[in-house]
This record gives C-alpha cells, structure tokens and sequence, in this order.
C-alpha cells in the first residue's frame, strides 16, 4: 500500500467481536491470563499476548503496526511523548563510560537532555562540528545511526531508505496534528547488525537478566532493538502512552498526507513572501536554491518542503520581540505542527535555557522567529504576518527618534 492508504489502514481489519470499524480504546490496566500456565508462558514470550498496559495495549499497538509501516521499519513502540522516545532510543543501548555523537543543530530539550542530563549519568555527547556526514559517519564504525523524522514525517521523508538504523518521532507534533496529544514513538529499521558488535552492544547478543534472560537477537531478530526498549526501558521506567492518547493519535495519522500537503504548499507562499520584505534580514528555508541545505533536501524529498522555516527581523532582538507579539492569527506557543499556524521566538522561550555561546552553537540568534505555518487560508496568512511587521517597523523607527 502507498503511505496515504497505509496511514488509514494498517494495523487493523475491524474487531472480530463487535465488527467496529474505528480502533477501539482498551482503557484498561492489565489483561487476565487464562491459567498460571498461560501466565507464565506470556512472560516467557512463549506465546503472544497482552499482560500489562505499561508494556503493551492494543489500541496502542495498532498505533506502533501503523507507524511502523509508515517509516518502513519492522517494529515500533509508542511512548508518553517525543522526549521520551529519545530517551529510551539512547539509553537502549548506552551506559556509564560510553557516550553519543549528534549534531549540534538540535530542538532545545534534546541539547539540554544530551549535554547535561546524560552527562550525569556518565554517557557523554561530543557534537560535531557541522552537519556534513564526514563529520558523523556511523556505519564506518559500526555505531547505529539514529534519526528525529518528527518535522519531515515519513510522507516527506523515510530516513530508513537512506541508511537511518532507528527513527523517533514526537507523535505530538505534525502525526497527530492537532495539538491536543504528548505521544512518541520508535521506529526499528531492522538492519543493523548487532551480532557483529558482540562487546560493544552486548545487552542485544547476551542474556537479559532484567528480562528473564532473553538474548534479544535470537529471540526477536530484525525487531531486537525496539523489543528491548520494550521490556527494559519501558517496562522498567513507565513512559507509557495511555490508549486514549494512541486512539487520538490514529485520527491525526489518518489525515496526515492532506495536511502535509497543505502544509508545504502554505510554508512556500509565506517563505517567498519573507523574502521580499524590507524587514526582513533572512530567510532560513531549504527550497531556496541559495540555501546550503537545497540540493540536500532536493535528494530526499524533491520538490517538498518541511513547513518549519525561520526567519530574522531587521533590529535584532527588540524588533523580533516585537514582531512575535504583534502576531495575531498565529499562536504564541512553543508547539509545532499543528493545523494551526503557530509562532515561536526562541531566544526568549525554547532555548532560553542555553547561554549565548549554546544558542549560537545550535542556531538561534537573538531576532529568529520560527514559524510553524498551518493549513489556514494562505491570504489570511500572509495578511497576519504583514501586520505584524508593519507593527515592527513603527515601533522600530519610533525608538530611534531622538526624545526632546
């Protein structure tokens, strides 16, 4: 099936009790065993079968068959939120002495999780110095690669065609869409070799004591990875996604291709837009050709684009300020993603946190705007940011007159 078909229909055929279309929401703790036998061969993994919501739900495990299929990947699992999901993908398969290489060009709270939070627990994070893959290469050294696909989703984008060994995605943002559900999700490619890291990724090729002694490679093979964040990461720590969330979360998916649609045609009229306006200092899209991601972005994705742009307002931090609360039909919030068009200064909010030498290592500066464009009408649009820079330019001319 075509991702648009797979987005509505994978994972489930109906309930064979009830014949209910709609997945249904098993708001339920924990399931009954049949016997003490039956019982223990669950927890054997002898047969299949759900025991216990905090490992696994059915509404929840449509939601993992969907994305999963989305993505190209062999297995998935759901978790309370996008943070979550990189938490668990990274302490899957790290602990104290070993440590993890990313690019610095990261969402706010994963810079902070990766340089401070980590850190404490002795897994240390060397960043690269650009984004080029010289600088990263993964599989050279037998090290799994693993990729964020929340802005560009796998309609645009699946990383585990290029290479990428495990996906994570913030299932609160664009999969969802409506800004009303924190999920998150992991996504195994099923093509990294762990058996030939014996040493280095020994939690995959040796018994689990944590979980009755499983050798994950042998037991679930291609899906090892994501079976162990499973029963080790998530069994043992509880981020659990709650059913109710993967029900919302399966009716974001099912419209998912039209709103990217949507949203990528809006994001191009409102980049074209900024960058011709006089106030205006740059523009930070990728389907210009004279920015350094554009032949990037024309090999993976074609003529599309992500809806997620920034741009800088002539007068640095004053006029960015300004500018942002002058906005009226985008939303003032720190979310992206939604149908909704949504706004964010992030020196003042989501890297607030960060010193000025972090912010400029992670590409924020001090008058950027980012903007999540939505499927609103493109005129009304584009009418909200042209008075909110006009606003900008005012206020901006009037603190330069002299006061007498």
């Amino acid at each position: 099936m075509k991702r648009e078909t797979i987005a509505i229909h994978e994972g489930y055929q109906g309930d064979p009790t009830t014949r209910a279309v709609a997945v249904p929401i098993y708001q339920t703790i924990a399931f009954e065993f049949d016997s003490a036998e039956h019982g223990a061969a669950l927890f054997n993994l002898e047969v299949e079968g759900n025991i216990y919501t905090r490992i696994g739900n059915p509404t929840n495990a449509v939601l993992e068959k969907r994305v999963a299929a989305l993505e190209g990947g062999v297995d998935a699992l759901s978790v309370s939120s996008g943070m979550a999901a990189i938490h668990y993908a990274i302490a899957n398969i790290t602990e104290l002495g070993t440590n993890v290489v990313s690019l610095p060009q990261l969402y706010g709270a994963t810079y902070t999780f990766l340089t401070h939070m980590l850190a404490k627990q002795g897994v240390t994070t060397r960043f690269s110095e650009t984004d080029r893959p010289e600088d990263v290469e993964a599989h050279k050294h037998g090290v799994p690669l693993i990729v964020d696909n929340t802005i560009a989703t796998p309609i645009l984008l699946r990383p585990i065609e290029y290479g990428a060994d495990v996906v994570v995605h913030s299932m609160t943002k664009f999969m969802g869409g409506h800004g009303t559900t924190l999920g998150g999700m992991i996504v195994d490619g099923g093509k990294f070799p762990w058996g030939d890291y014996p040493e280095r990724f020994y939690m995959m090729t040796r018994p689990e004591p944590a979980y009755h002694g499983v050798v994950y490679t042998e037991h679930y093979g291609a899906a090892a990875f994501v079976a162990r964040c499973r029963t080790v990461c998530q069994r043992n720590t509880g981020a659990t996604l709650s059913p109710f969330n993967g029900f919302l979360l399966l009716q974001g998916i099912e419209t998912l291709a039209l709103r990217v649609e949507r949203h990528v045609e809006n994001a191009r009229k409102v980049a074209e837009y900024l960058r011709d306006h006089p106030m205006v200092e740059w523009v930070n899209y990728a389907g210009f050709p004279d920015n350094p991601l554009y032949a990037m972005a024309q090999r993976y994705m074609g003529s599309q684009r992500c809806s997620l742009l920034t741009f800088g307002v002539r007068g640095g931090f004053q006029a960015g300020t300004k500018c942002f609360d002058a906005l009226r039909l985008f939303k003032r919030m720190v979310n992206m993603g939604d149908a909704k068009s949504l706004v964010c200064h992030p020196a003042s909010t989501t890297h607030r946190q960060l010193t000025p030498e972090e912010q400029k290592k992670v590409g924020v500066t001090p008058e950027m705007i980012r903007l999540s464009v939505g499927i609103e009408h493109i005129d009304d649009i584009l009418d909200d940011l042209a008075q909110a820079l006009e606003k900008a330019r005012v206020e901006a001319a009037r603190d330069v007159l002299p006061v007498t």
